[in-house]
């Protein structure tokens, strides 16, 4: 399942790159396009979606283990998700939000009236600003006529490039600081927690069981656990209405996102799992296909709402593409239920 989610996410983000390169979003938008098509909820519908299907009449699965088994399944899948939605989703949102101030930096700048009336372009460069970043040699050349004058940037090299080494070992040090960063987000350390008591025998009996010591914690847990769902499908419906306003986000680019989603995706996503299956990489059970199936036709993850909102970037064409996506999603997730189960009978 780790291996198969990752799958989603690289292939859906290679299908959502190859989106933004041919359709051309805005800048700040690219990192939201990309993560609607690779980042799939992978915990609060499959925890709807599985005891559901156990239930029906005629599926492949076993019910006297189906709804503990796909409890379980979905657990693992919402725990896994959450390391590369909290990793990978988050640097794009976060990319995103960066190129968003850059734009806004730039048309603050270009509208900003020129106070200085005595400075030029020689000014600027030769009273020592950008000193900060790095050295700037300038050329100056003459017309023939003398009556006109021109710069010619030789070099601007930063100080922190003059060293090879420093400068590799500061950005190592950068991007690992980044990625513990990321993993120190609450849900991810939360998933942590969660494997770290379902590995140790010891911790377990402590919480876990009637018998235990801590039972306490559990049926807290769980309370709080019944209620998220309803919560966060309340919140979704409310960010939902948000993009209903007003958005700037092209008719074509939400077309394409379903299509990647509940068209492309899902089929790629069949033929890797019955591949996995071929090669012995996977148990016999057909409820373990299906979760694995069915995690390459799920709509975008609602955590991308949360970012973009967290950032401030994205979130009202953020809300236009959930409010599609989702639609499409009541359609493609039957659509795609019933191939699937059909395939596994």
């Amino acid at each position: 399942m780790p291996v198969n989610i990752g799958l989603t996410f690289l292939i859906g983000g290679i299908l959502g790159w190859i989106l933004v390169k041919l359709l051309k979003p805005q800048p700040h938008l690219e990192g939201l396009v990309i993560a609607t098509c690779s980042s799939g909820n992978l915990g609060n519908l499959l925890l709807i979606i599985v005891p559901a299907i156990c239930t029906e009449d005629g599926s492949p699965f076993d019910k006297a283990t189906c709804s503990s088994l796909g409890l379980s399944y979905a657990s693992f899948s919402m725990a896994l998700g959450g390391f590369y939605i909290w990793t990978y989703t988050y640097h794009l949102i976060r990319s995103s939000a960066a190129k968003l101030e850059a734009i806004e930096a730039a048309d603050e700048v270009s509208k900003a009236p020129n106070n200085d009336l005595e400075a030029n372009q020689e000014t600027h460069l030769l009273t020592g600003e950008g000193q900060e970043h790095g050295a700037i040699s300038v050329e100056s050349t003459k017309s023939i006529d003398g009556d006109t004058e021109t710069q010619a940037i030789i070099s601007q090299a930063p100080l922190h490039e003059q060293g090879k080494e420093g400068s590799s070992w500061s950005r190592f040090v950068g991007i690992l600081h980044q990625i513990v960063e990321e993993l120190l987000a609450p849900p991810t350390i939360a998933a942590i927690f969660g494997f770290i008591f379902g590995a140790v025998t010891f911790l377990r009996k402590l919480i876990i069981g009637d018998t235990a010591p801590l039972h306490v914690i559990q049926d807290s847990i769980t309370l709080l656990g019944e209620g998220t769902i309803p919560c966060i499908t309340l919140i979704l419906g409310g960010n939902l209405i948000q993009g209903l306003k007003s958005s700037r986000i092209k008719p074509w680019i939400i077309i394409a996102v379903i299509v990647v989603r509940y068209g492309i995706l899902p089929a790629i996503g069949l033929w890797v799992v019955k591949a996995a299956g071929k090669l012995g990489f996977l148990s016999s059970d057909p409820l373990y296909y299906y979760v694995l199936m069915i995690q390459y036709t799920l709509p975008p993850a609602m955590n991308i709402g949360t970012m973009t909102q967290l950032f401030n970037v994205g979130q009202e064409e953020c809300s236009v593409l959930f409010l599609w996506t989702y639609l499409a999603a009541a359609l493609a997730l039957t659509v795609w239920s019933t191939v699937f189960m059909w395939i596994l009978s």
